[in-house]
């Protein structure tokens, strides 16, 4: 659905562009008809030169006085650019350019070399011109009085012997004289004024279309000698209505219409990307444990449809918990049930797989039995054996329509929830650290036999450790033993369990 959006956003916007230059071409012909009508003129291999170039010979109403040429010799059309002299060797109306060489670059003569410097920033004050193309190289220009050891003959530039000097390295070339002065000339490209060489001076700076590091000096003169490309466009934008309001409507729909949703769209698809990726791990993660302990004495795995059938569409709510809320159900069998929906987990659903891999193997008198569990997308349940009794948590504090256990009651519940941690501890292959231990996870059936619940916590750890590797806080504030908070006060063990049942036990 993105994408389709993003191809209708494109379509509807790839075209602007052309059509406004589409309209700076009607714009500089409707200029050029509202004056009166001219005949192109030529001069040289230059031909069809018309508005808003002009040569100093035609009427004062054709073209424009600021794009004036004049004509060599009935030979060379020529152009003045801040007094300096150019020649015009192509003209293209089409794409708004003009190409220049400097006069003193002369095609047979390799010796030759522009008279001015000429970069990027001596048209930055011209309101006609604009450089074409952004410099790839800059050609810097040196006479120096005496010879130096990577100098070479200026004969290199008669059979393009030489290598152009780079600042990275050593080499250079010789090039032709310095002019108006004694000395030896060479060429530095993409230089620095720290690269210059000792009694050296710089003649002048000069930006070319083409990367010419290694080159030989044959090519920085052909480069000279094909000159540079200046646009007349940004002149067709500042006296066109059409063109500023079609920039300014590119502007427009550019960084408000098209970016913003595009934007937006970006973010939305970023942000479901993360999640669906953060989900489906989750989800892969569940699959991967489930299937890799098929064989072991796993629960019975149900549909969520079964689930909604067993506790009839999550009517008969028994509580809430940390990881979910607990439902009552009836099985097939017609045995009793609860039920817990897990709600969304925060651990890659480490609280879910916790609970299936501790107590969905083990089975012992004072730990809840886990029957089933089902697991389709986000949505997870597991199935345990029903407790009647509830939990212990509401005798203790006796509330309001609970009858006080007997102190022998509680003797029996406080010695069956420690053989439930005895279990844990040492009747597995893998020590098995709760970590939640209090009267809310320990349910009672209809003989009052406590059942040590609520995995979600729960680590599993080889039974020679001693200590134990946490990277955060497990538990409940009031029976979290210390070493969980305060990791300078010694390792965690086995005794955090036995530490939770004795705040258990004084509460009892």
């Amino acid at each position: 659905m993105f994408s389709r959006v993003l191809r209708h956003l494109f379509g509807a916007y790839a075209a602007l562009p052309f059509l406004v230059i589409l309209s700076t071409h009607h714009s500089c012909s409707a200029t050029k008809n509202t004056s009166n009508y001219c005949a192109p003129s030529s001069c040289g291999n230059i031909h069809n030169i018309s508005y808003p170039f002009r040569l100093n010979t035609d009427p004062e109403s054709c073209g424009n006085k600021s794009f004036e040429l004049a004509c060599e010799n009935n030979l060379r059309p020529t152009l003045y650019l801040d007094m300096v002299k150019y020649y015009v060797q192509a003209i293209n109306y089409i794409d708004f350019t003009i190409r220049l060489v400097d006069a003193a670059v002369q095609k047979d003569d390799c010796f030759s070399i522009p008279h001015h410097s000429f970069t990027e920033e001596l048209l930055y004050y011209n309101y006609y011109y604009e450089i074409k193309w952004p410099h790839s190289s800059v050609l810097t220009f040196l006479c120096c009085k005496n010879h130096t050891d990577y100098i070479m003959d200026t004969s290199s530039c008669k059979n393009g012997s030489g290598t152009a000097y780079n600042s990275s390295s050593s080499s250079s070339i010789s090039s032709p004289s310095c002019v108006d002065m004694e000395g030896h000339s060479y060429v530095m490209v993409d230089g620095h004024v720290r690269d210059v060489p000792d009694l050296c001076r710089i003649n002048l700076i000069y930006s070319v279309p083409k990367n010419m590091r290694n080159k030989s000096y044959t090519d920085v003169h052909d480069i000279l000698v094909y000159g540079f490309e200046l646009s007349w466009f940004s002149f067709c934008c500042i006296y066109s209505i059409v063109c500023r309001i079609g920039g300014e409507l590119i502007y427009f729909l550019i960084y408000h219409v098209l970016l913003f949703p595009c934007g937006l769209l970006c973010l939305l698809m970023l942000l479901v990307y993360k999640w669906r990726r953060q989900h489906l791990s989750m989800y892969e993660d569940i699959e991967k444990f489930l299937q890799s302990h098929d064989n072991d004495l796993m629960p019975i795995r149900y549909t969520y449809s079964e689930i909604k059938k067993i506790t009839n569409g999550f009517k008969d709510k028994l509580g809430e918990g940390g990881f979910g809320s607990v439902y009552k159900g009836k099985l097939r069998s017609g045995r009793l049930a609860a039920v817990k929906l897990l709600g969304k987990s925060k651990a890659n659903g480490q609280d879910f797989i916790n609970e299936v891999a501790t107590i969905g193997r083990i089975h012992h008198v004072n730990i809840v039995q886990l029957i089933g569990y089902t697991v389709e997308g986000s949505k997870r349940a597991l199935i345990y054996e029903f407790m009647p009794n509830g939990s212990l948590e509401k005798y203790i504090f006796s509330r309001q329509g609970c009858i006080p256990l007997s102190n022998e009651k509680m003797y029996e519940i406080s010695l069956g929830v420690a053989r439930g941690i005895e279990y844990l501890h040492q009747g597995c292959d893998m020590q098995i650290l709760h970590f939640d231990i209090k009267p809310h996870n320990i349910l009672l059936n209809d003989k009052f036999v406590p059942k040590i619940s609520d995995f979600g916590l729960a680590k599993l750890y080889p039974t020679n450790n001693n200590t134990v590797s946490l990277t955060a806080a497990r538990g409940t504030m009031g029976y979290m033993a210390p070493e969980l908070c305060y990791k300078n006060i010694g390792g965690v063990s086995y005794k955090a369990d036995v530490y939770s049942y004795g705040m258990l036990f004084m509460e009892m």
